[in-house]
């Protein structure tokens, strides 16, 4: 795959209820959602043919259209069916799935109550997230310049497209600077999260993480945080303030995509890659398999 783009892969897509073909699943230049960010989607994992969390990440897609005021026209089992039938269909046991929905183009404005809701689930082989030998030492992130936003600016309870502008700015400009990926704080100067994954510290055998209200309380987040109270590890969900990450000694991310990554550096600060971190990673992969 390495180098292909996507709309070349091999598979078939389920676009709107039936499989097509990879290179005929297209939606016209004037869709609603390219020019308004009027859609919604989500990240899955599949390990060993079934897609971890699958009912939660259909449930959040579902959540994040009704935030967007949009009616996904199949129910949450329809969904689930189609997710589980794209793998199949693709031959795919180790994967990548991803469900979208957006407006299509029967009315090009901003006002969009009579464009159809379009629905599509792909499915890929998609390796670690991060380089592998990278992420055993501890990735580096850059601090954004972008901030989350405040949550009576912009719908940040939903996994929505538009929400991402800044965080592929920020992205971007981390790798430039020889980063693997970038801390974004929120609107109050207060840590946030990363550009896709959410942020977590360790301090004196405790977990310390932001809490998320203008950014995803992410699956693979809780998922963590149940693991770290399964091994009677104390988790403290609290407002933190960027000088606090000098006294911290270990961070990690979290994330479908990242999975539980540690980090070795933000910005000035530097971290180990502690007994904790290990002890998380190793918990989560062994809850993923089926």
């Amino acid at each position: 795959m390495a180098g292909a783009p996507f709309d070349q892969l091999d598979g078939e897509i389920w676009y709107n209820g039936e499989f097509v073909p990879w290179a005929e699943a297209k939606l016209h230049v004037l869709s609603h959602g390219l020019h308004y960010a009027s859609g919604v989607f989500e990240g899955e994992r599949a390990y060993g043919g079934r897609i971890f969390k699958l009912e939660e990440h259909t449930d959040r897609l579902f959540r994040s259209a009704d935030i967007l005021d949009m009616e996904i026209p199949y129910t949450p089992e329809e969904i689930n069916e189609a997710c589980m039938a794209s793998l199949e269909k693709n031959g795919l046991k180790e994967a990548y799935v991803r469900p979208i929905a957006w407006r299509g183009s029967e009315m090009m404005g901003v006002s969009a109550q009579k464009n159809r809701i379009n629905v599509a689930i792909a499915t890929w082989q998609w390796p670690s997230y991060f380089d592998p030998e990278l992420k055993l030492k501890g990735i580096r992130l850059a601090i954004s310049d972008w901030r989350r936003p405040d949550p009576a600016t912009a719908p940040t309870q939903a996994k929505a497209a538009g929400l991402y502008m800044i965080c592929t700015l920020s992205k971007h400009k981390a790798e430039r600077e020889g980063y693997q990926d970038a801390l974004m704080f929120d609107w109050r100067g207060q840590v946030a999260e990363a550009t896709g994954a959410n942020v977590f510290f360790v301090k004196d055998g405790e977990i310390h993480t932001p809490t998320p209200d203008c950014f995803l309380d992410g699956i693979t987040r809780r998922t963590v945080m149940d693991l770290a109270r399964e091994r009677q590890i104390k988790v403290n969900e609290r407002p933190i303030m960027p000088d606090e990450m000098e006294g911290f000694e270990q961070c990690f991310l979290t994330g479908t995509a990242a999975e539980v990554t540690p980090v070795s550096r933000i910005g000035p600060y530097t971290f180990e890659v502690g007994e904790i971190t290990r002890t998380l990673m190793n918990d989560y992969m062994a809850a993923v398999q089926p």
